[in-house]
């Protein structure tokens, strides 16, 4: 849980207390960030904000801008609203932003992808029928928004029908 101290620098920052406490409770914890990625609780480390996503904890720490996970599945804050219909209807898209506090602002419509996890941007976003991008964004969005690999291509000419194995 997080303290009256982080409550009210939450609020400070704009940012609602409905966003605090929905759809999960914003937490907090102390520790560090291993090497591999994932969180080291610590009674001394740093002080950290804990959000919830489906298959993981981030660890955020507000000061250094930091990303942590519990687990190594994360992909982005709010990575639900990746799959959910609503995010998507009347003509509605699925809000990328750049920086954690502008996802809180807006409360948490959309996502925020860990610096680390862009590399599977293609194969989580490539299903959404609409992305609104934070200008930021853009050129990390566009180097990454491709498969990993393509299969090698063969031609298949008039002579020659199939590729013998």
């Amino acid at each position: 849980m997080i303290n009256e101290q982080q409550f009210d620098w939450l609020l400070s920052q704009g940012v609602s207390v409905p966003t605090i406490v929905r759809p999960s409770m914003i937490k907090a914890a102390t520790g560090t960030k291993a090497p591999d990625g994932l969180f080291e609780p610590t009674p001394a480390g740093a002080s950290w904000l804990v959000v919830e996503t489906e298959q993981d904890l981030v660890f955020w720490n507000p000061k250094t801008n930091v990303f942590a996970t519990d687990f190594g599945n994360a992909f982005a804050l709010g990575e639900e609203m990746i799959g959910a219909a609503a995010t998507y209807s009347f003509d509605c898209a699925l809000n990328i932003y750049s920086h954690p506090m502008d996802w809180l602002r807006a409360k948490r419509d959309g996502i925020v992808v860990l610096p680390d996890q862009w590399y599977r941007a293609f194969d989580r976003l490539r299903d959404a029928p609409r992305i609104a991008l934070a200008e930021s964004l853009l050129p990390i969005y566009r180097r990454h928004m491709r498969p990993a690999r393509l299969p090698e291509l063969f031609v298949m000419t008039s002579n020659r029908e199939a590729v013998a194995c």
